[in-house]
């Protein structure tokens, strides 16, 4: 066999890997490693801090060339904790989440820019209260590798953005901010990919 058949033999195999690496991958998150919270300002003496604590999504990444091609994000409304019952139940009842109407808060990827370093923007949309408006978010990528525990392959983010919350028509409190019309969003996940 001539030489440049043989090199090329034995190329095709390290180009085919290559091309199998590079294609988009589907994370799920784990839903023991996520966290959705937000800070809600009060009468402007204190933001209150609160979570979500039942969240579930996935998304398809190519982790080659940092682009999105989808995701979502599925929020529990009524697993919302302040870390205080009455208020608890007041942010799920009809002058907040009114959860009985409205059980789910989604989040739709449209789309994403990647910057220089090891982060982005995340852009899409989010369903609040059936209403749905774009939703920004700065994102980081931690940490993209296999887990120290268990082996799994991993990859783990923070995301930052905040939102109006009378846009989705939440306006219960705001006068004298009672409570803030600006909701500040804190996300920290692990996803784990799967082969």
């Amino acid at each position: 066999m001539p030489r440049a058949c043989l090199m090329a033999a034995a190329l095709v195999p390290a180009v085919v890997a290559g091309t199998a690496a590079a294609e988009p991958q589907r994370f799920v998150i784990d839903e023991s490693h996520v966290s959705v919270g937000f800070l809600a300002g009060h009468a402007r003496f204190a933001d209150v801090l609160g979570q979500f604590t039942e969240v579930e999504g996935e998304f398809v990444y190519d982790e080659a060339d940092r682009s999105l091609e989808s995701g979502r994000v599925v929020v529990a409304a009524d697993s919302v904790y302040t870390a205080h019952e009455d208020r608890d139940g007041h942010l799920r009842d009809g002058d907040f989440l009114a959860v009985d109407e409205h059980p789910e808060i989604v989040f739709t990827a449209t789309g994403y820019e990647p910057d220089g370093d090891d982060g982005g923007t995340l852009r899409g949309e989010l369903t609040l209260l059936g209403t749905t408006r774009p939703l920004t978010l700065d994102l980081t990528i931690n940490r993209i590798g296999e887990h120290p525990i268990g082996g799994a392959y991993t990859l783990g983010a923070s995301a930052r953005g905040s939102l109006q919350r009378s846009e989705f028509g939440m306006d219960y409190a705001l006068e004298d901010d009672l409570v803030s019309d600006r909701i500040d969003l804190i996300i920290e996940f692990e996803a784990i990919r799967e082969d």
